[in-house]
C-alpha cells in the first residue's frame, strides 16, 4: 500500500513510518518539522495539515492515511488545539476523501474520556473531556464520524499514554529525576491503576486497523499493568540511583499544580492531573476484531524507556528544536518541587 503519515517526524509518527516500511509499504510523511534523521526510502514533504493545498498534495495517490499530526497538551496553546487538532483534521479528511483514500486511521487520545466515572473504559463509555485539548480531539472524532457516514472508511484509535525508547516530554523530567537519585512524587498513596501503551504495540494496532475494512473505534493500552506507585517503585529499584517514591497530599498538590499551569510556571497542563487518577482501558474489542495483542507491560516499557534515556542523556540535554515528545521539557516550578522533596 501507499501510506501517508501526518506528523511523521514526531515520536510516534516516525516510529509508525518505520514500521510501515518494514511491512513493505510505500511511505510519505507530511510534517512541519524536518526528519531527525530521515528514514531510508521514505518521502518527506514539509507542510501544515491546516493548509488545503499541502494536505491535497500529500494525500494524492495514497491508499492509507494515518493522521497523527496534533498539538499536544504540553504545548498548552488553546487556540492551536482547535486550529490544528480539529480544523487541521477537517482539512486532512477532505483531502483524503478527494484523493479517494481506501482507509484513514485517526490517532485520537484517551483525553476524550476525561475523568471516567468507572473503569475499565470501553468504546461505549461516554466521552467527557476535562479541557480544551481533549475537547478538540473529541471534535475531530466527530468530524471523522461525519466523513465515515458519507465518503471515507475511517478507524479511530485511542491510545493510553504512549511510552517507548526516545519518548521524552514530561517523561524526560521523570527520567532525569530518577537518574539524579531524587525523590519521585505520587499523588496520595499512588494506588490508582494506570495504563500506558508501548509505541511499537500502538503501531501494530494502527496497521491492523488500516487493513480491516469498515469504520470503527478501538481503545489501546497495555494488557499487563498495575498502580502508579508500583510502576514508579520498580523504575526506581531498577535504576539503582537511590531514587525513591514519595507520597504528596493529593488535593493541595493538585490545586497548586493547576495554578502553576495557569500562570505558565510549569509544563503541566490541566489533563496531567489524571496521573493521580485511575484510568485504564478494556482492550478486548481491539483484541477480538483486530487480533491485536500488546507485548509490553507497564514495567517493561518504563524500564526500556528509562534505559534509552540514560544512554542518550547527554545528547538529549544538549539538543533543541525537536517535537514536544522528542525533546526535554522545561521544568519550571517543578524544579522547586524537586528541591523540596
Amino acid at each position: 500500500m501507499r501510506a501517508l503519515v501526518t506528523g511523521g517526524c514526531g515520536f510516534f509518527g516516525d516510529l509508525l513510518a518505520g514500521r510501515l516500511r518494514e511491512a513493505g509499504h510505500e511511505v510519505r510523511v507530511l510534517d512541519l518539522r524536518p526528519p531527525e534523521p530521515p528514514r531510508a526510502e521514505v518521502e518527506y514533504r514539509r507542510g501544515d495539515v491546516r493548509d488545503p493545498a499541502a494536505a491535497a498534495a500529500a494525500c494524492a495517490g495514497m491508499d492509507w492515511v494515518f493522521h497523527n499530526a496534533a498539538q499536544v497538551p504540553l504545548a498548552k496553546d488553546r487556540a492551536l488545539f482547535w486550529s490544528v487538532n480539529r480544523d487541521g483534521t477537517g482539512t486532512l479528511l477532505r483531502a483524503a476523501a478527494s484523493a479517494q483514500a481506501r482507509k484513514v486511521v485517526y490517532l485520537s487520545s484517551s483525553a476524550v474520556y476525561g475523568r471516567p466515572a468507572s473503569n475499565p473504559v470501553t468504546e461505549a463509555t461516554a466521552p467527557d473531556p476535562l479541557e480544551d485539548y481533549g475537547r478538540a480531539k473529541l471534535a475531530a472524532e466527530k468530524l471523522c464520524l461525519e466523513h465515515a457516514a458519507r465518503d471515507l472508511d475511517i478507524t479511530i484509535v485511542r491510545p493510553r499514554t504512549i511510552l517507548g525508547p526516545g519518548r521524552l516530554g514530561l517523561f524526560q523530567i521523570l527520567f532525569e529525576w530518577v537518574f539524579q537519585g531524587h525523590a519521585i512524587p505520587v499523588l496520595g498513596r499512588g494506588d490508582n491503576r494506570f495504563q500506558f501503551v508501548h509505541a511499537r504495540d500502538l503501531a501494530e494496532a494502527c496497521l491492523l486497523a488500516a487493513a480491516r475494512p469498515g469504520a470503527s473505534a478501538y481503545n489501546c493500552g497495555a494488557e499487563r499493568f498495575g498502580t502508579m506507585r508500583e510502576a514508579l517503585e520498580e523504575l526506581c529499584r531498577h535504576s539503582g540511583t537511590g531514587s525513591a517514591v514519595k507520597s504528596l497530599p493529593k488535593a493541595p498538590f493538585t490545586a497548586l499544580m493547576r495554578l502553576a499551569s495557569v500562570l505558565g510556571l510549569c509544563p503541566l497542563g490541566p489533563y496531567h492531573v489524571m496521573y493521580g487518577e485511575e484510568l485504564f482501558f478494556d482492550i478486548s474489542k481491539a483484541s477480538r476484531e483486530l487480533g491485536w495483542k500488546p507485548r509490553y507491560s507497564n514495567f517493561e516499557m518504563l524500564l526500556e524507556s528509562y534505559a534509552w534515556y540514560a544512554a542518550n542523556r547527554d545528547r538529549v540535554l544538549s539538543s533543541s528544536g525537536s517535537s514536544a515528545h522528542r525533546s526535554a521539557a522545561p521544568q519550571g516550578a517543578l524544579a522547586l518541587l524537586q528541591r523540596l522533596l
